[in-house]
Order: C-alpha cells, then sequence, then structure tokens
C-alpha cells in the first residue's frame, strides 16, 4: 500500500506544463476553479493528489521528477493520449458537460454512435486507472475525494477494489435534469450514476443540483445512497494575499490607465457557451442604446481565457465572441473611447486587478454549477463594486440577497439592470457591497473540505 490517510483524485491537478521553446517542461499558472481553491490548502498536508498528466509536458514533468509540492504527493495518471483525448473530449467535455448544462442542440447532439461507444470505453477506462492508482497509494480505510464528472466510475470501481475506503465523490458543475439527462444512452447513462452511487456518499453545490441527481437516479431505477449540499468557497486569506501584491497593484496600474474617470464594468470568464459571453455584449450594446447618457463614460473589460479548444462548438463560440466585441465598438466606439475591451490572453494578475477595481461585475452563465469569480470578486473589490448575478449560477443560492439578479436569457433584462447598478447611489452600493463581502466569508473553502470529510464519515 501507499501512505495516503486522505486522497484527492480530479482530472486536473494543482500543477501544470507547457513546452519551451527548447522543448523542455515549464510550469504554468494552473490556479483558479478546484485546483485554485484546494492547492493552498492542501499543502504541507501529507495528502496525495491523485491527477491525469494531461498533456506531453505533463508526463515529460512527471518523468523528470518536477510534479512534486511540500508536504503534498503528486501521482500522476498517464493512460496513452488517445485514450485521454476520447475520454476527455469526447464524452467528458462533448457529452457529459453539455448534458448538465442543458446546453445541447437536440436536432443534432448527442450522436452516440459506434465511435461514441468506444469513447465510452475509453471513459471507462481512464476511470479504471484512476480507480488503481488511488487503491494503491491509499492507506487501509482511508478518505478518497473523486472530483467531478470526469471521474464519476470511480466510485463503483473502488467499491469492488478497496472496499475499505471511504470515498465521497462531488461533482462541481449543474446536475442534467432527468430530460436533459435521458439523452445519454440507457446503459452509459445507468453505468454513471451507478458509479457515482457507490460511494459513501455524493455532494454538489445546490440543493437544485443534488435534486437533479436524485430524480435522475429515480428515473433510471438507481438508487442514489447518502448525498449532501456543500458550496464551495473562495480560500480568504490566499486572495487577500494576492490582491495585496505587487503584480496585481502593477496590473491594476494599467486597467487604470486605460479606464480613467469610466466607469468600469468587469467579466472574467473561460470562453466558453456556458458563460454567455454574447448575450452580455447584446447587453452592453443595448444599455448604449437605450441609456445614451453612459457613451464614452463606460467601459467593459472582458478578460476570457481559452477553454477546450479542441472542441469545434468553442472555436465557432471564440469567433462569434470577438465578432460581438467589433459589433458594439464599431456601432458606438470613437477615436478616444472602445467601449468593449476583450482580452483573452490568460493573464491571470491582470483578472484579479479587475476584480478589486470594477464598478459592476456581470456574472450572467445560462447555467453553472457554481462560480467562484461571483464570489472573489465582491471579497477583494475595493470600490463598493455592484454584482450582477444569473439565476442560474449556483452561487446566487447563497449571494442573492445582496446581488442583483438577471435572468441571462433575456438582453433586455439584463441591460435594465447594468443601467440600475451604474446608477446605483454610493451608500446603497456600499451597503451591498459589505453584505457581499459578509455572504462570502460565511463559507471558505476549508469549510467546504471540512463537509467532504465529514460525509466520509473522517
Amino acid at each position: 500500500m501507499g501512505g495516503a490517510d486522505l486522497v484527492i483524485a480530479s482530472n486536473r491537478g494543482p500543477l501544470s506544463f507547457v513546452l519551451d521553446a527548447a522543448g523542455q517542461p515549464t510550469p504554468v499558472d494552473a490556479a483558479g476553479g478546484l485546483a485554485g481553491a484546494l492547492h493552498p490548502l492542501l499543502e504541507g498536508s501529507g495528502a496525495t493528489w491523485v491527477a491525469s498528466a494531461m498533456s506531453e509536458a505533463d508526463r515529460l514533468a512527471a518523468d523528470a521528477g518536477l510534479m512534486s509540492q511540500p508536504g503534498l504527493e503528486l501521482e500522476m495518471v498517464r493512460p496513452d493520449l488517445v485514450t485521454y483525448r476520447m475520454a476527455y473530449d469526447v464524452v467528458s467535455n462533448a457529452t457529459l458537460w453539455f448534458c448538465h448544462h442543458h446546453l445541447f442542440d437536440l436536432v443534432r447532439r448527442p450522436r452516440s454512435g459506434r465511435l461514441w461507444s468506444e469513447a465510452w470505453d475509453a471513459y471507462r477506462s481512464l476511470n479504471a486507472s484512476f480507480a488503481a492508482a488511488v487503491a494503491e497509494v491509499a492507506n487501509d480505510g482511508a478518505t478518497v475525494l473523486v472530483q467531478d464528472y470526469h471521474l464519476c466510475l470511480v466510485p463503483e470501481m473502488l467499491a469492488r477494489r478497496r472496499p475499505d475506503l471511504k470515498t465521497v465523490h462531488f461533482t462541481h458543475t449543474p446536475f442534467a435534469d432527468p430530460n436533459m439527462f435521458r439523452v445519454l444512452p440507457a446503459d452509459s447513462g445507468r453505468e454513471l450514476l451507478s458509479g457515482m452511487a457507490a460511494a459513501t456518499a455524493c455532494g454538489f453545490h445546490t440543493r437544485r443540483w443534488e435534486a437533479a441527481y436524485r430524480g435522475c437516479c429515480a428515473d433510471r431505477g438507481v438508487e442514489p445512497g447518502p448525498s449532501f449540499v456543500s458550496p464551495l468557497g473562495p480560500h480568504v486569506a490566499h486572495l487577500e494575499e494576492r490582491a495585496a501584491s505587487a503584480s496585481c497593484g502593477a496590473a491594476r496600474a494599467r486597467i487604470d490607465e486605460m479606464v480613467g474617470d469610466r466607469r468600469l464594468v468587469v467579466r472574467v470568464d473561460r470562453v466558453e457557451p456556458s458563460k454567455n459571453l454574447l448575450r452580455g455584449f447584446w447587453a452592453f450594446d443595448e444599455l448604449l442604446e437605450t441609456h445614451p447618457r453612459w457613451r464614452g463614460k463606460v467601459v467593459m473589460l472582458a478578460l476570457g481565457y481559452a477553454s477546450r479548444e479542441t472542441l469545434a462548438e468553442y472555436l465557432a463560440y471564440a469567433t462569434e465572441v470577438e465578432h460581438a466585441v467589433d459589433r458594439v465598438n464599431e456601432r458606438w466606439g470613437t477615436g478616444d473611447w472602445s467601449p468593449v475591451v476583450l482580452d483573452v490572453a490568460d493573464d491571470p494578475d491582470r483578472s484579479f486587478a479587475a476584480l478589486t477595481r470594477y464598478d459592476v461585475l456581470l456574472v450572467n452563465p445560462v447555467r453553472d454549477g457554481l462560480n467562484l469569480v461571483a464570489k472573489e470578486g465582491p471579497l477583494v473589490n475595493e470600490t463598493d463594486g455592484v454584482l450582477v448575478l444569473s439565476r442560474e449560477a449556483g452561487a446566487f443560492e447563497e449571494l442573492a440577497e445582496a446581488a442583483l439578479a438577471v435572468n441571462p436569457y433575456d438582453v433586455a433584462d439584463t441591460a435594465a439592470v447594468l443601467a440600475e447598478a451604474l446608477d446605483m447611489a454610493p451608500d446603497e452600493r456600499a451597503r451591498r457591497a459589505a453584505a457581499l463581502r459578509e455572504l462570502v466569508r460565511r463559507r471558505q473553502a476549508g469549510d467546504w473540505l471540512a463537509d467532504l470529510s465529514a460525509a466520509a464519515g473522517r
């Protein structure tokens, strides 16, 4: 056996690498989302983190002994790249992700033919590789925290291989409603639900996603077992330290120079369909049309970063995003004012600096498991910024009382709420900003990790 009493299993680990000009693996910032929230909590804990070597650079880094962290063991799962791409691209990203976010174009997709069946076999194989790796490193009676839709089959595989382990599966996306879940092939859908149900417990960010999971189990005749709700919170101390850093200060100074005395609307997203960038730009266009007093006096800074560039849908969406920005700027821009500034460079300092600086933070996903940006922004913002938040974001369940709500599909509604946020009186802005900070501080990353451990019976 290995030697870990706590094992984390996730597709993406805390470290990521790219190849430099000489073909050598070079570390890049993999912070953000799950890895960014968990990594500071687990450093020095003695836990073992099992993750995929997602690229050739990751594999070379593992071979060179670069996948290491103080007091945190990293164990890399390295299936052949064809198996990994089939499991990750075809099943996890092109099928399960679209299913849980209700984003299938049902007239055309999904197309579950022979090739998809081969991809499901690859998904099963990848999950088996994770189960084998976890079984190897886990102590007797260890707690295993399995993360997200990439690894739904691991709990059942571990129950067969290592029945002594206490396994919790946590889903960070929404969970599909039963009617949408039915589009998956019947056998695969039942296998996925059975895989999760074998866990000691299954966790979700909101009651809504938990209810959807249990509804899918009932629809497919699977006994779901225990489940629980635990929203993930940010690592407050880590974020506050970052906000005070010199690199964040320098990035903020550059934003100040760009914006000048204009008001600033910010969004920070992956460039993907669920984040609803297009309707955000359309709403900003409508704001400028219906509220002409804001022309020349407000800038939308849209900080996106590329996501799943192997999928045609994502590439097409990124092109649409660029065209939407161009249209707004061509329609309203002047020689000294670009209404929308779109930056798709992966620049964490600039993104974080923008969160400290916004007057309005627009978070309008069509469907989102949680959305940590909706919590991180109010926590570090220094300008009494207003949060405009989609009712379809998981975080809405916690932050509704202090945010301004929008229907993410309603462009006119979003434009009206943006105007309300920009026009809001200073005392009301301050009241809401203080309330948001208090709500965010109630749930931190450590509370979420403690809930998962409690669900395992630790």
